[in-house]
């Protein structure tokens, strides 16, 4: 046998020459410290390229001979992205949170600065000073008497033109999706801007936002498996919140009558384009209101939402055109099954051995503890949900599938509880709150036996809770609204990880 010798990947050589270039720039940091302070804190900026390009935009009215007349001076501070070094001038392009703007650079004016610069790197972080002029193709520029290299970049950035192709990249270094991904900042500009507005909306309304524990004693609040965790000095296991929900209604009980926390849940479940473990929230509560008045709410909240951060209540997501504007399809989870299903006889709904059948022609996985209204639970999410593209309200779901919410005076087997679905996924589920304690109780305890029957997601019997229930709750509509699904479809992510900073991810290997 012979040795052979393999030949290099492109991989292999990409990062032979990533290697490369970390080590030359190691080298210009070595040589930065030698010559004093190598990371200056000293710069102040006073200025924001965004700031400038809007308030200079008109290139009619600022040509060059206006702005050399205005003497506008700035100082701007930001991230090289473009380098063009042409003997004695040079243009330079910095990005800062707000935009870019060029950097028109001397050797007459910088000195001994000017050749600094030529060995700089693109990914740097500068500082600048000069007066605003405008290039002859047009382009606004600060004509810079001052350069200070103010952070060495030790690792190159992405290509300009590919940026971070691959998608797994993107999720694991954020910090560099958003310097090279102009679409990926606006993303979670616009998340900001709709969570803004969404307290706006309800501070106006006379909401009040609170906050309740993350740490639970009991998980409660929605039926999920829940993350443990263990206090040590008290020697307790506690849980990390699935929702916050009985500790909201705790306060409609103390008089708090209107309330909502925008929060960050966890949930023991998978991972998918739709699921991660860690999400936010919005909760909220409201006394005196009804399922009804709560889905009100919810449209107009989405709808108002909507015009404001983007302008429009169109939207564009997975490939269909949602419209936000007309009132939203309100439907009962019974008359969309038989829709979808014409197979089913409005008579077989209740009959378990019938539901069964069904469920087992759809071979959907079944256990032998569900009851009539856990398998049409079954039978629409397999059949149903993905078909609703536009704004959908599912109302009047089983009690056996909502242990929280209160049962329908037309019904008793039936909730006054709604999820509203767009393009196919649940963003909002709320309900007319269940508040009588004895019933509550009774349902708790079904759940307590769902448990030890192997439902991971059941809820526990939560004594406290039943206790603020006998002091008296209000009649209350209660809402809670998936932020990340939210803002998934008023910017058309696909992915719930492209909404999310810092979605979860397995540790990188080695």
């Amino acid at each position: 046998m012979t040795d052979q010798t393999l030949a290099p990947t492109p991989a292999d050589e990409s990062q032979h020459d990533e290697n490369r270039l970390i080590a030359e720039r190691r080298a210009k940091l070595t040589a930065l410290r030698g010559q004093g302070i190598a990371f200056p804190n000293d710069f102040r900026r006073e200025h924001y390229a965004g700031d400038l390009q809007s308030q200079y935009a008109d290139a009619d009215r600022w040509t060059q001979e206006a702005l050399d007349a205005d003497a506008q001076r700035v100082a701007v501070a930001g991230r090289i992205l473009l380098k063009r070094v042409m003997g004695k001038a040079s243009f330079v392009q910095i990005q800062d949170e707000s935009g870019r703007v060029q950097l028109f650079l001397q050797s007459n004016a910088l000195g001994e600065t000017y050749d600094a610069f030529k060995g700089w790197d693109v990914g740097d972080i500068v500082g600048a000073q000069g007066l605003l002029t405008r290039t002859k193709t047009g382009e606004l520029s600060v004509r810079a008497d001052s350069l200070r290299l103010l952070t060495k970049s030790l690792r190159p950035l992405p290509d300009k033109f590919h940026g971070l192709a691959d998608v797994e990249q993107r999720y694991r270094q954020r910090y560099v999706d958003l310097i090279v991904s102009p679409d990926a900042r606006e993303v979670f500009v616009k998340r900001s801007k709709i969570i803004r507005a969404m307290r706006a909306w309800l501070d106006a309304r006379r909401f009040l936002e609170v906050e309740t524990p993350m740490m639970h004693y009991i998980p409660g609040g929605a039926a999920a498996k829940p993350f443990a965790t263990h206090h040590n000095a008290l020697d307790l296991e506690l849980y990390l919140r699935v929702a916050p929900e009985l500790y909201l209604k705790r306060l409609v009980v103390g008089g708090m009558e209107r309330v909502y926390e925008i929060n960050r849940n966890f949930r023991n479940e998978g991972v998918s384009t739709r699921h991660n473990p860690e999400f936010t929230m919005l909760e909220l509560y409201e006394a005196y209101a009804t399922y009804n008045e709560i889905m009100d709410l919810t449209e107009g909240v989405i709808r108002d939402i909507a015009s404001e951060v983007l302008g429009t209540t169109t939207v564009d997501w997975d490939g269909n055109t949602i419209d936000l504007g007309p009132a939203f399809r309100r439907w009962s989870m019974t008359d969309a099954v038989l829709e979808h299903n014409p197979e089913i006889r409005r008579e077989e709904l209740r009959d378990l051995d019938a539901m069964r059948a069904h469920c087992a022609r759809l071979k959907l996985p079944i256990k032998a503890g569900y009851g009539w209204g856990k398998l049409l639970l079954e039978i629409f999410e397999k059949t149903v949900e993905h078909t609703l593209v536009q704004p959908t309200f599912i109302t009047d779901h089983p009690v056996e599938v909502s242990p929280l919410a209160r049962a329908a005076d037309r019904d008793p087997e039936i909730t006054d509880r709604f999820e509203l679905f767009i393009g196919g996924k649940e963003l909002a589920n709320g309900f007319s709150e269940l508040n009588d304690p004895e019933d509550q109780a009774a349902r708790f305890q079904a759940q307590v036996h769902a448990k030890e029957g192997g439902d991971d997601e059941a809820m526990h019997f939560d004594a406290d809770y039943i206790r603020a229930l006998e002091v008296g709750l209000a009649p209350t509509g209660g809402l809670g609204i998936g932020i990340d699904r939210l803002v998934m479809m008023m910017t058309g992510s696909a992915s719930i990880r492209d909404v999310l900073l810092f979605p979860y991810m397995r540790p990188e290997a080695g």
